[in-house]
C-alpha cells in the first residue's frame, strides 16, 4: 500500500499513548456495534442507508480528524479521484461525501475488512487480472450508478502527501467514456503541516500507522478540498483524464501552500 522503500521503525507509545489508543478503539467498537444493527434495519426496509457515512464520518472524527470542507462535491452522480495518504483518507473522504470506494481486490481476503468495505458498497478490483477487466469496468459503472459517489486513488499507493506520485490511468478504464450524467471530480485530501506525522510510508506497517495516529494527543486539522469537476476536454480518454485530475491537485497544492 505504500510508496518509498525506506523502512521505518517501529512507534513506541507512551502510557498516554497506550491510553488514547485503547479509548479511540474501545469508542469504534461501540460505534461499531451501534452502526450496523441500524443498517441492517434500514436495509431490510429498503430505505436510503445513511449509516455507512454516519459510521466512517464518526470514525475519522474519534481519530481525532477534525474535517473542514473546501468547495462542495458535484451534485448527482460523482467519480472522485483523490490522493491517498493514509487508511484515515477513507473515513475522511466517506464523512464528507457519502462515497463509496474502489479498493484492491486483496483486501476481499481479510473477512471482517471485507465485511465492513461491503456494507459501504466497495468495488474490489483486481489490477493485473487483464482477462476480467470487463467485468470490472461493469462493476464500477454499477457502484456508480447506485451508490452515486464513488471514490479512486489513482497513485495505486499511498504518498508522503507533500506531492501526488503519477495517476495509472489504467484505474480509470470504467470511465473511458465516462457514463452518461456522472461528473469526474478531483479531491485533495489536505492534512496541511501534520501531513509527514501521519503518512503511510516506507516499510511502515499498516496498524502501526493506524495506532500511531490514534495515539496523538492533539487533534488532527484535515481539509477536504472539492475541487472543479474535469471538463468534457479533458475527459476524452483516460489518460487526459488521469493528467488534468492530478493537474488539479498540483495546482491547489501550489496555491494554499
Amino acid at each position: 500500500m505504500n510508496a518509498t522503500a525506506e523502512a521505518v521503525p517501529r512507534p513506541a507509545f507512551s502510557l498516554a499513548g497506550r491510553l488514547r489508543i485503547s479509548l479511540r478503539i474501545g469508542a469504534m467498537l461501540l460505534l461499531l456495534l451501534g452502526c450496523v444493527p441500524l443498517y441492517y434495519v434500514w436495509r431490510i426496509l429498503r430505505l436510503r442507508n445513511p449509516w455507512p457515512r454516519l459510521f466512517l464520518g464518526s470514525i475519522a472524527r474519534v481519530a481525532g480528524a477534525r474535517v473542514r470542507l473546501s468547495g462542495e462535491k458535484v451534485k448527482g452522480g460523482a467519480f472522485l479521484l483523490s490522493n491517498h495518504v493514509s487508511w484515515l483518507d477513507i473515513p475522511v473522504i466517506a464523512g464528507a461525501s457519502g462515497s463509496a470506494f474502489v479498493a484492491h481486490s486483496g483486501l476481499a481476503d481479510i473477512g471482517l475488512l471485507k465485511w465492513l468495505c461491503e456494507m459501504n458498497d466497495t468495488v474490489f478490483v483486481a489490477r493485473h487480472d487483464r482477462r476480467s477487466v470487463h467485468a470490472q469496468v461493469e462493476m464500477v459503472r454499477a457502484a456508480l450508478t447506485d451508490t452515486g459517489a464513488l471514490t479512486v486513488f489513482p497513485e495505486g499507493t499511498t504518498s508522503d502527501g507533500n506531492g501526488l506520485l503519477p495517476f495509472k490511468s489504467s484505474l480509470l478504464s470504467a470511465l473511458d467514456p465516462p457514463p452518461p450524467g456522472i461528473a469526474i471530480q478531483p479531491v485533495w485530501v489536505d492534512y496541511g503541516p501534520n501531513v509527514a506525522a501521519m503518512a503511510w510510508v516506507g516499510e511502515e506497517h499498516g496498524l502501526d500507522n493506524f495506532l500511531k495516529i490514534l495515539a496523538r494527543k492533539r487533534g488532527l486539522p484535515v481539509t477536504v478540498h472539492f475541487l472543479p469537476p474535469l471538463t468534457p476536454q479533458e475527459t476524452t480518454s483516460r489518460k487526459t483524464m488521469a493528467v488534468a485530475a492530478r493537474d488539479r491537485i498540483l495546482t491547489a497544492m501550489s496555491a494554499l501552500r
